[in-house]
């Protein structure tokens, strides 16, 4: 994801050529709000690109391909009954959406959980599926949660993948304990934010400075 518009290196410059690049992203349909080492609090725009993600590249390759299977496994369980976006973060793999009844909560998650070496955070939340306006709406919150992070000064805003379901704001990535409370207080002065969920992996300064000089 390696893009000037999205580079840290961008701090002393211009910052509306950004926001004006997400907006075009989300107005493409790149931005994904649903689309895809734990903290999980009450307080993750997906896809950070191979150049600036601080996984390993043959990390980020298995979650896209945890993801789709992981798709997958829920249709074959839950069929036309759910609306689940699945988000995977180096096999962490968050489930946001609806699904109508508790055992179908159950089901999903359970059916994610037969992958190998993963962890699921169940965010499924029994109610009928929303309709293509109110996802809309949390596509276009997911584009200002990011565009926040392209501002704001300590943070690399490719560090970290942000989903939005129901107005709330799911953080993912590979982060400082500092990074970490700093996009979360960040997302929750953004108008429209319910509530900001930590679904991050915490490392230390030295563990961040090791990947920064690979």
């Amino acid at each position: 994801m390696m893009n000037p518009a999205c580079s840290p290196s961008r701090r002393g410059r211009s910052r509306r050529p950004a926001r004006t690049l997400l907006l075009a992203l989300l107005a493409a349909g790149t931005l994904s709000a649903g689309c895809a080492p734990l903290i999980v609090g009450g307080a993750a725009l997906g896809g950070a690109l191979v150049a600036t993600d601080r996984r390993p590249s043959g990390v980020q390759f298995d979650d896209q391909a945890l993801e789709v299977k992981a798709r997958s496994r829920i249709r074959e369980a839950l069929g036309e009954r759910a609306r689940v976006s699945v988000n995977a973060y180096n096999r962490l793999i968050l489930l946001t959406g609806e699904v109508h009844r508790d055992e179908d909560r159950a089901s999903a998650e359970s059916a994610v959980a037969r992958l190998e070496n993963v962890k699921v955070i169940n965010e499924l939340v029994v109610d009928w599926p929303r309709g293509g306006s109110e996802q809309q709406s949390d596509l276009v919150l997911a584009g200002k949660v990011k565009a926040r992070f392209v501002d704001t000064r300590g943070l690399e805003s490719n560090a970290f993948s942000v989903v939005v379901d129901r107005g709330a704001v799911y953080l993912m990535g590979k982060v400082t304990e500092q990074e970490a409370a700093i996009a979360a207080e960040v997302a929750r002065t953004v108008p429209g934010v319910r509530k900001v969920v930590r679904v991050l992996e915490i490392i230390s300064d030295e563990q961040l400075a090791a990947i920064k000089g690979k």
